[in-house]
């Protein structure tokens, strides 16, 4: 464990002997200060990290959107309101970045338990749901700004930003990360070795991308994939980050409607998308509380 981690772990009460018991409520707040903190200072340290998950990202967009866009010509356009389809998975790849950076994110938990630094966490004086809550918040920090940046690609691909827009898709894109995070935290939480959280991550990530509409209008589709994709949580993100990008771009609502998220037919509004991807980290959270209190 590094002198960083030591420090870190003193300032959220860590202490080795636990003679001070800080009342309870303190602690876990400063707990899980302590330990968001302690990820995003890494994240913002690792600028090789930073750089190399753009990468991905800018694949998708550049190259297998261009293709595509050419495969289908003027196809897309005339049935998306006048969208290239460059222009319509751009949501979709800021949501990718979200995806793959909130549940990878989680692995610092395999990390740290390899190195020793969770097991001085979890003999604290400290409620343990503040780890949990602490790394969901951490994650879904990265996983936000490193969304957030493939803004600055808008008008590379033709869409034209507002600051409306903008400041609504800040919470929207949070909210996606924090949910994805969780979901993250709990999986790892319960898995003690870096390569089965690699295997497992990489078993759940791929349908959970594909299944969400990032690359393709959620209408039209086969019932049985209709169904797969209104399971998929991300499916809830992914539109309403669409519709604001998009829609702030200046797509009507109604061709935004034929190509976004449906229920029993009639279009989801974005307020209701994002109580359903709250709730639902809500509860992922919650069995990530509950895996680090039932810890050994």
């Amino acid at each position: 464990m590094t002198t960083q981690d030591q420090l870190l772990g003193q300032r959220a009460g860590l202490s080795e002997t636990g003679t001070r018991r800080p009342r309870v409520g303190r602690a876990t707040l400063r707990a899980i200060y302590i330990i968001w903190y302690r990820d995003v200072v890494r994240y913002v340290r690792d600028r090789t990290r930073l750089v190399a998950s753009l990468a991905q990202p800018l694949l998708y967009l550049l190259i297998f959107g261009t293709g595509l866009s050419s495969a289908l010509g003027g196809g897309f356009a005339g049935t998306s309101g006048g969208l290239t389809y460059t222009q319509f998975i751009f949501p979709g790849v800021i949501s990718m970045t979200v995806l793959f950076t909130a549940m990878f994110g989680a692995m610092s938990i395999v990390w740290d338990r390899e190195f020793g630094f969770l097991k001085e966490i979890l003999v604290a004086p400290i409620d343990r749901s503040a780890v949990a809550i602490g790394k969901a918040l951490g994650g879904a920090t990265q996983a936000m700004v490193q969304g957030l940046i493939l803004l600055v690609l808008a008008p590379v691909i033709g869409v034209k930003l507002t600051l409306l827009s903008i400041i609504e898709l800040v919470p929207l894109v949070f909210l996606l990360a924090f949910t994805l995070s969780a979901l993250g935290v709990v999986i790892a939480a319960r898995l003690k070795s870096m390569q089965g959280f690699q295997m497992v991550m990489n078993f759940l990530m791929m349908p959970i991308f594909f299944l969400s509409g990032a690359l393709f209008p959620m209408s039209g589709l086969p019932a049985w994939m209709t169904v797969l994709t209104r399971l998929d949580i991300a499916s809830y993100g992914i539109d309403p980050i669409r519709r604001v990008v998009l829609g702030g771009a200046g797509v009507p609502n109604a061709a935004l409607d034929k190509l976004g998220l449906t229920l029993f037919g009639n279009p989801l509004p974005i307020l209701v998308e994002a109580l359903i991807l709250l709730a639902v980290g809500v509860v992922f959270l919650a069995f990530a509380v509950q895996a680090f209190r039932h810890r050994d």
